[in-house]
């Protein structure tokens, strides 16, 4: 075998190599994104099961408000019906703001947040949203590394060639956005 052939062989061993390590880091990233959308699952899923009991203590309470419970009600089956992670993100992000209703409305009902019970809840949902929270940021942690494996090159060839796309982040909505940047009010 002459030199020039020893050379081209090794040349297309180690572009093989590359292409091989390049597909596998990005199915790794693609997983590791998968993993942590599990993560928020098992969030959402205990969320989902708290947020009735939240339901039912405040009905107590807040008859005339039925049309806020069921939004939050309707909001809730919606997000445990989501398939994709794209529809479970905007799922997700309406019933926050149905949640976020709720929570507004609690603050009418002084007699509600001394009740054992609903103070229990709350806290407990307070938990889960704080988890929910980190596990977004894993999440969308996640996420910008695969988008970024996906989108630098040289691994974008491999990723257009393969049909590996950049996915969306789990993030605030537009509207609540609006909210985030206002300056809270205090009130005495």
């Amino acid at each position: 075998m002459s030199i020039p052939a020893i050379i081209g062989l090794g040349l297309l061993v180690m572009l093989v190599i590359w292409l091989v390590s390049a597909y596998n880091s990005l199915i790794q990233a693609r997983n590791a994104r998968q993993n942590a959308f599990t993560n928020i699952d098992v969030q959402l899923q205990q969320r989902h099961d708290l947020v009735p009991q939240l339901v039912a203590t405040v009905k107590g309470y807040a008859t005339h408000e039925k049309e806020l419970l069921e939004k939050v009600t309707a909001a809730r089956t919606a997000a445990m019906g989501a398939t994709t992670i794209d529809d479970k993100i905007k799922a997700e992000t309406a019933f926050d703001q149905a949640l976020q209703g709720l929570r507004v409305s609690v603050e009418a009902y002084p007699e509600l947040k001394a009740n054992t019970n609903f103070l229990q809840l709350q806290s407990e949902l307070a938990d889960i949203e704080n988890k929910l929270a980190a596990a977004r940021r894993f999440f969308n942690s996640a996420t910008r590394e695969y988008n970024n494996a996906v989108q630098t090159f040289p691994s974008n060839i491999i990723a257009s060639t393969f049909g590996f796309r950049a996915e969306a982040m789990f993030d605030v909505a537009p509207e609540e956005r609006a909210a985030i940047n206002k300056a809270p009010e205090v009130k005495f």
